[in-house]
Order: structure tokens, then C-alpha cells, then sequence
């Protein structure tokens, strides 16, 4: 029991660290997409490209490869390759461009009447997107994120496979290596599916308030 609980902890730990990271990242990713579009308020159409190609090529890579390839970067950040802390660096990697998409697409999705109206009054694009767009599109960014989040939760049972600790960690030693042990294994499997439906209702819950206030 305490080898689950501890699991838990871990998966928490890398759950919510490596969405905030991605995040970070991947907002400014998402604002640039935005502005730098065909049509957009900064329109570039070399810079939609680059960027355009970087995020569709790191949210194609697997995760799992990605991992593997990272592994170095997480030797040289946190001083080891395996467990929970390295594991942040990939998974907030994987995740930063699935994030980007989502604020990109969320924010596409405010009416273009109401943009169209805030800029004939003379609103600078960083107005218009911290004042117009980002409140206007909140209900879509949390339930995005929401999906963000249960995205990285199945990227955390993957990680187990290469020393990254999480319940992922605990359902593979114990249903691959120790099958004389499947309490551990479904223990861990029914946590991990117990976190995303709370995750979810969260999310659909906050998501709802919001759309409703």
C-alpha cells in the first residue's frame, strides 16, 4: 500500500509540475501562432511556418522515443536520467506543443466581430488578446487544458516503462515482472483512472461556473 500511495505522490508530482511548465512554454508558442497567422494582427508568414513546423513535428515525436532522446538533458538539469524530476523535462517538452495548439485553437474561436470592433477603438493585439480574447475564450482554454492534463497523465504511465516512477511505474513491475502480485497492478491502474475522471469533473465543473458567471 505504501509503495501505491508513494506512486501516487510521484504521479501528482509530475502530473501538475510538467502542465504548468507546458504551460509556460507553450503560451507564448500559442500567441505567436495567433499573431503571426495568415489573416492574423502581426502577420509573418516565415514565422508561422517555423513555428507552425516545430509544433506539429514535437507533438507527432513519441513519447516515448522523446523520452529516451531527452534523457541527457535531464542528466545534465537534475544530475540523473531516471525518476520523477527528470521526468518533468520530457514530459513538459511532449506537452508544451499539445498545450500550444489547444490556447491557439481556444482563442481562434472568439468572434471575429467582437476582435474586429475592440481594434476600431484603437486596442493594441496585446489588448485585444489579454482584454477581449483570454476572457472571452476561458471556458474553451480550461476545458484544453483540462484535456492537457489527462494527455500527461497517460504520458506519466508511459514514463514507468524507463525508470520514471508513478502509479505507471508500479502497473508495470507488478503486471509484467510480479504477476504474483495483481492487487498492486490494478490498484495502480484503478488510481490512474480515478485521477482522470476527477481531473475531468474539475475541469467540465470549473469550465461550467465560468461560461455561466
Amino acid at each position: 500500500m505504501s509503495q501505491i500511495l508513494t506512486a501516487l505522490g510521484q504521479t501528482l508530482i509530475m502530473t501538475f509540475a510538467s502542465t504548468v511548465i507546458a504551460i509556460v512554454l507553450g503560451f507564448p508558442l500559442a500567441v505567436l501562432l495567433l499573431f503571426t497567422r495568415p489573416g492574423g494582427m502581426r502577420e509573418n508568414r516565415a514565422i508561422y511556418s517555423l513555428i507552425n513546423t516545430v509544433v506539429n513535428v514535437f507533438r507527432s515525436f513519441p513519447f516515448i522515443i522523446l523520452m529516451i532522446v531527452l534523457i541527457p538533458v535531464g542528466q545534465f538539469v537534475i544530475g540523473k536520467a531516471t525518476g520523477t524530476l527528470a521526468t518533468i523535462i520530457p514530459l513538459s517538452i511532449a506537452a508544451a506543443p499539445f498545450v500550444a495548439r489547444i490556447i491557439e485553437q481556444s482563442l481562434l474561436e472568439v468572434n471575429s466581430g467582437l476582435i474586429e470592433a475592440t481594434q476600431s477603438m484603437g486596442a493594441t493585439p496585446w489588448q485585444i488578446l489579454w482584454k477581449v480574447m483570454i476572457p472571452e475564450a476561458m471556458p474553451s482554454l480550461i476545458l484544453g487544458i483540462t484535456t492537457a492534463i489527462i494527455n500527461v497523465i497517460g504520458y506519466t504511465a508511459m514514463a514507468g516503462a524507463i525508470g520514471g516512477g508513478g502509479l505507471g511505474d508500479v502497473a508495470i513491475r507488478f503486471g509484467l515482472y510480479k504477476r504474483s502480485e495483481p492487487l498492486m497492478l490494478w490498484g495502480s491502474v484503478l488510481l490512474i483512472l480515478l485521477f482522470v475522471q476527477i481531473v475531468q469533473w474539475a475541469g467540465n465543473a470549473l469550465s461550467h461556473k465560468i461560461n455561466h458567471s
